[in-house]
């Protein structure tokens, strides 16, 4: 593979700096390997955590949650911003308790899809995705409260489920999970 340098690029000056307790907007002038200025502007923020449940081979969704970035409800797996020095693992088990009300104890399996975490917007964004699936004890079930939707863990379930699933970074979860499933079956 082909090695790329960035030391030819250099930061000319900060503009801007908005910081809240979200995140923080930086805009820049950066010079890029050509010479050439360019105005740029970014976000920092807190890494996700997004995590697909299944119990009895079902894959479950909490309701649906309202999202100010598009002004309606969407379809999400539970998931949250990682704390600033803490493990994405570490936060799943408060994740799944606020979202689907369930213990620690029901956690079978604690499955990552990756360790280093995805970049949700590379050109935009330092923040990282990690995806974790979490293999629920049958019993006790989810109660209904909690239970927006459920679909069956295969292949007419994970269809239906992508027609409802407009969260790219739910969508890319459930398809890297889905993708080794089927390696492994494969394999």
């Amino acid at each position: 593979m082909q090695q790329f340098s960035t030391e030819n690029w250099k930061i000319r000056d900060r503009f801007v700096e908005m910081r809240s307790s979200w995140l923080t907007v930086i805009g820049e002038h950066l010079e890029d390997n050509r010479g050439q200025i360019l105005e740029y502007w970014r976000v920092e923020k807190a890494d996700s955590v997004v995590i697909l449940p299944i119990q009895a081979h079902q894959i479950i969704l909490p309701p649906p949650s309202y999202r100010p970035g598009l002004s309606q409800l969407t379809w999400d797996f539970p998931g949250g911003r990682l704390p600033p020095g803490q493990s994405p693992d570490a936060v799943v088990p408060a994740i799944l308790q606020r979202e689907l009300g369930i213990a620690t104890t029901t956690i079978s399996r604690l499955i990552p899809l990756n360790v280093q975490g995805w970049a949700v917007n590379s050109s935009f964004s330092n923040q990282k995705l990690y995806g974790f699936v979490a293999e629920l004890e049958p019993i006790p079930i989810v109660a209904a409260e909690y239970v927006g939707a459920t679909y069956p863990r295969n292949t007419t379930g994970i269809h239906d489920l992508l027609q409802n699933l407009t969260c790219l970074q739910c969508r890319a979860v459930l398809l890297e999970w889905w993708y080794q499933e089927v390696l492994t079956v494969d394999c």
